[in-house]
């Protein structure tokens, strides 16, 4: 058996191979947008946590000005923000 090596068969080794590159680089892309917006899943999950966290702090912050006499605009923003939280939790329970 031999091979005859000609253009013919130079051209279509190089399109088999080309073929196998672009394939295999539209599954590397794929995996990479997979793991980023796994990663970015991730990360909007930490940053809601820590924003509730601040919510409730600044809250506590409020009160504890409230309890002190601030009384300016110190009550209305408290409770705007205990408005804001109430409607947000009972939003998640939907």
């Amino acid at each position: 058996m031999s091979v005859e090596l000609n253009a013919d068969t130079i051209i279509k080794v190089a399109s088999v191979i080309s073929a196998l590159a672009i394939i295999a680089s539209a599954v590397t892309a794929v995996i990479i947008w997979y793991l980023k917006l796994k990663k970015q899943g991730k990360d909007v999950e930490r940053i809601k946590e820590e924003m509730t966290l601040i919510c409730y702090c600044t809250s506590a912050t409020l009160d504890g000005l409230i309890q002190l006499g601030v009384n300016h605009s110190v009550p209305v923003a408290k409770e705007k923000l205990d408005k804001y939280i109430n409607l947000k939790a009972h939003e998640q329970e939907d």
